[in-house]
């Protein structure tokens, strides 16, 4: 009993865990629907074991053998959606549920809601075949490399459990309906999660890690708010003092004294140069004044680039725009250029003797993509990881505060997009942002 109350807590943590961390994630909700859907299992030995809730016991049951498969065979269709894009629309999704339905009410009515584990087997097995068939081809046909390595994680943490759900769930079963499967697939079970525990940590599993870093990085964002809002409001109040201090010793000094008014002169525009350097600090580090409304993200992209085109092209740097697409998202226009070009800024940063920079605007099923890349030295692992945060740089130079990139961060959690970065030295950059697309009206 303890053990199966442990599977059950397990299950159950882990689909609230990928609810709470991204619910507007479809994956997600169907790998919290089937992990809720498997959790059901362990109710029947530890909430329902007296014999008046008999009932509940074999329904849940019942429900956990049918709709498992169901959700295990509809999370692994939309996670391989972005990786080779198995056409399903709604109504393909809900008639996979047709064979559960058809069992739940064929058992129903049954004396103690006995399972025809023999009829079950046809398309449970055919279920979970097909998922792990999905899953190992979305990692076969990704071609970015972080991505290719999170899909492999995917597989390793599912498929081998699914393979044992066939062997000692359903083929048991089938074979001997009182064989008492939980001490083998428990063997599963442990191996899973223990690779998953590992993997958020090291590298995330279906944004689990990416959630902890984005609160992290949050943390930071709102340091860098109060730390500069304090360093503004004192360099005002001190230049304000130069100021007065300069003004009325240009008063006091002779008008042959040329040299004492080039140094108060000096002062002066060392004064204005500091009070502007925080205030550009306080305005990439404040909370963002958003006012959404629709955006057409190849008119934001193109308008971005052509103005940047001849600054661009003076400095050897080759551009050019590729818009496959015209999609709508919901944005703030004046941020959203401001980012874009943050990004197509740096790209140039990152090519001193001249390159190559493609913008692209592209549209997935679900959302609206941008790319940005460019032919530079690139960025080293060790570094891509702070990238976003506020005051890092991997640039030296006065004018490089290393707020481009968190401003950017800040302009994507706004419109409730994502932003990732792939680099290598020797390679170049690729910056990709991501929005839900906004469904025009008619």
């Amino acid at each position: 009993m303890h053990a199966m109350l442990i599977y059950l807590i397990v299950l159950a943590t882990a689909a609230a865990v990928l609810l709470a961390v991204h619910s507007r994630s479809e994956i997600n909700r169907w790998a919290a629907f089937f992990l809720l859907s498997a959790a059901l299992g362990g109710l029947p030995r530890t909430v329902f074991r007296t014999p008046d809730l008999a009932y509940w016991a074999h329904l849940s049951e019942l429900l956990n053998h049918t709709l498992t498969p169901c959700g295990v065979l509809l999370f692994a269709i939309v996670y391989a959606e972005t990786a080779f894009r198995p056409r399903i629309g709604p109504y393909g999704k809900a008639a996979v549920f047709l064979p559960a339905a058809a069992t739940i009410l064929a058992t129903l009515p049954q004396p103690g809601m006995a399972l025809n584990f023999k009829a079950l087997l046809i398309w449970t097995v055919t279920y979970y075949l097909a998922a792990c068939y999905l899953l190992v081809q979305s990692y076969a046909r990704e071609t970015q490399p972080r991505m290719k390595r999170n899909r492999l994680i995917t597989v390793l943490i599912t498929v081998p459990t699914l393979l044992g759900v066939i062997a000692f769930i359903n083929v048991a079963k089938a074979i001997s309906p009182a064989f008492d499967f939980f001490r083998y697939i428990s063997v599963f079970i442990v191996y899973s999660f223990a690779l998953a525990g590992l993997c958020v940590f090291v590298y995330g599993v279906l944004g689990v890690k990416v959630r902890i870093e984005r609160d992290s990085l949050q943390g930071a964002l709102k340091t860098a708010r109060m730390s500069s809002g304090v360093l503004n409001h004192a360099v005002k109040n001190e230049v304000g003092k130069i100021a007065i201090g300069v003004e009325n010793a240009k008063r006091s000094i002779g008008p042959g004294d040329t040299d004492a008014g080039e140094h108060l002169d000096m002062i002066a525009s060392a004064a204005s140069h500091l009070m502007e350097m925080a205030g550009r600090v306080h305005s990439r580090t404040r909370e963002l004044a958003w006012q959404a409304e629709p955006c057409r993200l190849d008119l934001a992209a193109a308008a971005c680039l052509d103005g940047r085109r001849g600054w661009l092209e003076e400095r050897g740097v080759r551009v050019g725009g590729t818009y496959a697409a015209q999609p709508e998202i919901l944005a703030d226009p004046v941020h959203l250029r401001e980012a874009i070009g943050n990004l197509l800024a740096n790209a140039a940063e990152a090519m001193p003797c001249g390159g190559t920079i493609e913008i692209a605007v592209e549209q997935e099923r679900k959302a609206a993509v941008l790319r940005v890349r460019d032919t530079g030295s690139g960025i080293p692992q060790e570094e891509l990881r702070r990238v976003w945060e506020p005051f890092y740089s991997t640039k030296q130079g006065k004018a490089n505060y290393g707020l481009g990139l968190s401003y950017v961060y800040q302009v994507m959690e706004k419109s409730g997009g994502e932003a990732n970065i792939a680099s290598s030295p020797g390679t170049g950059t690729v910056v990709t942002l991501r929005w839900p697309l906004r469904r025009r009206k008619a």
